[in-house]
C-alpha cells in the first residue's frame, strides 16, 4: 500500500511540477499582452538619429521572428529613446528585452553574444508601440542595432541594423 500511494504522489507531485513549466512558456501563446500604444513624449522637439526595421532573422524558424520599425531619438538636452514604431510585432515568448548593439547585421544568436550590448529593459508587448529610454552615458556613437533577445532561453528573437541620419 505504501509503494501505491508514494508512486500516485510521485505522479502527481512530477504531473503538477511539469505542468507548471509548460505552463510559463505556453502562457505567453494563449494570452499576450493587449498591443501597446506608447506615444513618444514632445516628439515635435526630438530629431530621429537612425531608423531600423526588424527583420526575421533565420527564416526557417517559425516561433523567433519579428518586423516593424524602429527609430533612435534625441532630445535637445542629448538624451536618447528608442522608439519601436506602432507596426512592430514580434512572437511570443517569456523575458524578451530590447538591447542596443553595437555590432551592425546580427543575424545569429553567436553575433549577439559577441556584441557589446546595453540592455533597455524588457519588452512590454509583443507589437504595437513602445518607448525605451536609454540610459545616460551611454555612448550612442557605437550603436549599429537593435535587438530583442529572449534572457529565458539566450536566443535572438529579431535585430535591426540602425541607419543613421534618417
Amino acid at each position: 500500500m505504501k509503494k501505491i500511494l508514494l508512486s500516485v504522489f510521485t505522479g502527481l507531485l512530477f504531473g503538477a511540477l511539469g505542468g507548471f513549466v509548460i505552463g510559463i512558456f505556453v502562457y505567453p501563446y494563449i494570452f499576450p499582452p493587449a498591443p501597446a500604444m506608447e506615444e513618444v513624449a514632445n516628439r515635435d522637439t526630438k530629431t530621429a538619429v537612425a531608423t531600423g526595421t526588424f527583420i526575421h532573422a533565420n527564416p526557417s524558424d517559425p516561433v523567433h521572428y519579428g518586423m516593424g520599425g524602429v527609430e533612435i531619438l534625441r532630445d535637445p538636452a542629448g538624451a536618447h529613446e528608442v522608439h519601436l514604431k506602432p507596426d512592430f510585432k514580434v512572437g511570443p515568448g517569456p523575458r524578451f528585452h530590447v538591447y542596443l548593439a553595437d555590432r551592425a547585421d546580427i543575424t545569429t544568436d553567436d553575433h549577439f553574444e559577441q556584441s557589446k550590448v546595453t540592455d533597455l529593459g524588457m519588452l512590454r508587448s509583443f507589437e504595437g508601440s513602445q518607448v525605451f529610454r536609454v540610459p545616460a552615458g551611454t555612448d550612442m556613437s557605437t550603436v549599429r542595432s537593435v535587438v530583442v533577445w529572449c534572457k529565458e532561453f539566450n536566443v535572438l528573437i529579431t535585430p535591426a541594423t540602425l541607419k543613421t541620419g534618417s
